[in-house]
């Protein structure tokens, strides 16, 4: 993008990209093409590499920067890139949040620092250094689930006041917690949803869009909820969302992406591997997922 993003582009869908990725570990930028092929002209807002579901951890800084570089040149210009930074300190995700910035990302989506286990003072300054200093604007990432660290939604009130910090995913499963946090956010700061499962209730309750992991198979049947959720037909919303609740059942039976990458040939992703310590999906729950998918894509297509 030619502009610098704000919180008014975080709306409507951003699909959690998964990294595609050769046998020895390197992206597959032929599978990325495929993937982006297929999620154009779906409705998509944007995207967002690089968190879990692209495998963060388990690429190297070099593949992480090719990964961004190759997105950015194959997606359309108009639609953002936010990049995830999932280092666990400060310095070394300063350095990745400028080697993304420099390979093409429009955001950086920051996670929480993990491990070091920090109060609710050392996260609020944290973020406020990184925005200080980041190159790019800023998403908070929360998932308390994965990092067991949680953010008060008073210190989420105050960080949305800063003028780098643009929005949050949203991946805290407490509805109390989401209902406290959109109830004292600035209004330059936009709340995504960063949760398949519960996504129409975090948008009926104040989210404005959501970065979403099965939107990588299913775009267009994401961006029609988000679209129903945004008209008021809460009803046809809700429908559609039970309609997908057994693959998301599936696709979340183990760790993801496993599941997911083990049938995105059905979408024209030929690429299954896994980074380490990731293994292979379990065959069974694969077929089954394939059975899921099947039924879903052939709905999709029925979608205008």
């Amino acid at each position: 993008m030619t502009t610098r993003i704000t919180s008014e582009q975080l709306r409507g869908i951003f699909p959690a990209l998964a990294t595609p990725v050769t046998a020895d570990g390197q992206i597959d930028t032929q599978a990325v093409r495929a993937l982006l092929a297929h999620l154009q002209g779906s409705g998509i807002s944007g995207s967002v590499p690089l968190g879990g579901t692209g495998e963060y951890g388990a690429l190297s800084r070099a593949e992480r920067a090719r990964m961004v570089a190759t997105v950015r040149e194959h997606q359309a210009a108009d639609l953002p890139v936010l990049a995830g930074v999932l280092d666990p300190g400060y310095y070394d995700a300063i350095a990745s949040g400028q080697a993304l910035a420099d390979a093409g990302a429009d955001a950086l989506m920051v996670l929480t620092p993990y491990y070091t286990t920090p109060s609710q003072q050392g996260i609020r300054d944290y973020f406020m250094r990184y925005a200080d200093a980041s190159p790019l604007p800023v998403v908070i990432y929360e998932i308390p689930y994965r990092t067991r660290i949680s953010i008060a939604p008073e210190v989420l009130h105050e960080l949305s006041r800063h003028e780098n910090i643009i929005g949050m995913k949203a991946c805290n499963t407490d509805m109390y917690h989401f209902l406290k946090v959109v109830q004292g956010v600035d209004a330059s700061f936009a709340v995504l949803s960063g949760e398949d499962t519960i996504f129409p209730a975090q948008m009926l309750c104040g989210a404005q869009g959501g970065i979403i992991v099965t939107a990588n198979l299913l775009p267009k049947t994401w961006t029609r909820m988000y679209a129903l959720l945004t008209s008021g037909k809460t009803e046809e919303a809700l429908a559609l969302h039970q309609e997908l609740i057994g693959l998301l059942d599936l696709a979340f039976a183990e760790t993801n992406p496993g599941p997911m990458k083990s049938v995105w040939d059905l979408v024209g992703v030929q690429a299954p591997h896994l980074l380490a310590p990731l293994v292979d999906c379990n065959p069974d729950l694969s077929a089954r997922l394939r059975e899921a998918l099947a039924v879903r894509l052939q709905a999709e297509r029925q979608l205008a």
